[in-house]
């Protein structure tokens, strides 16, 4: 038996409306909303097309339920660990494997343009700033460093083929999954920054922002090459 991308029951076992879920989630986070058909997608779930069209109607309202899903879903498997005591997230994926395809066809659905997503995305943002300000973590920035946070790790999702590449072990998978995991626990687990060197580099950042002219020039010279009144390339 074969479980479904959603979770934890066999594909026979799902309802055609579900089993159509599940294909589109695979074949949009493998493709793209773009690359992926009504056909294929009816094609991936076992049904007609015309049953696709029957349940969802539309490919977008298709994609709008696979963004509900997958956050209400990935909400759900968060809260159920909370309650038992269980904080950090590998031991979601642990209990959950599915939980990485639904982060995979979250990050395509934000690069996609989803409305849900992005939504989803602020909402996170929001909530990582709250937890900084809970913890009594100081950084100049809050919202810039979760922002810069939620990116760099939406990019192991969205550039997994390089990744995967570089490890020998697709990252989609278990195997390749764990490997890019721990390097992202040393990743965080080992300052790259003195403390006196990161204070130096605000303080040209700081430079910078204010236009100092020890912090960079305020204007940038046009190249020779451009005209002064269009802008344009002579």
């Amino acid at each position: 038996m074969v479980a479904g991308a959603s979770g934890d029951r066999a594909a026979e076992d799902l309802t055609a409306r579900a089993r159509i879920r599940d294909a589109a989630l695979r074949l949009f986070a493998e493709r793209g909303i773009d690359g992926a058909s009504i056909r294929d997608i009816a094609a991936e779930a076992g049904v007609s097309s015309g049953l696709v069209r029957h349940h969802f109607g539309s490919k977008e309202a298709l994609r709008d339920a696979c963004d509900s899903y997958a956050m209400d879903r990935l909400d759900e498997i968060r809260g159920e660990l909370f309650r038992e005591g269980h904080i950090n997230s590998g031991f979601m994926i642990e209990t959950h494997p599915a939980v990485m395809r639904l982060q995979r066809y979250l990050a395509r659905s934000m690069m996609d343009g989803s409305d849900r997503a992005t939504a989803m995305f602020d909402r996170n943002l929001r909530l990582g700033e709250e937890w900084i300000a809970q913890q009594g973590i100081t950084v100049t920035d809050p919202r810039a460093y979760m922002g810069v946070m939620m990116v760099m790790q939406m990019g192991l999702f969205t550039m997994h083929e390089q990744l995967s590449r570089v490890l020998g072990a697709d990252v989609r998978e278990t195997e390749g999954y764990v490997r890019m995991a721990r390097g992202l626990v040393d990743f965080y687990s080992h300052a790259l920054l003195s403390p006196e060197i990161a204070a130096e580099l605000h303080a040209t950042l700081e430079r910078l922002q204010h236009g100092s002219p020890t912090g960079g020039a305020r204007h940038t010279a046009r190249p020779k090459e451009y005209d002064d009144d269009r802008g344009d390339p002579r």
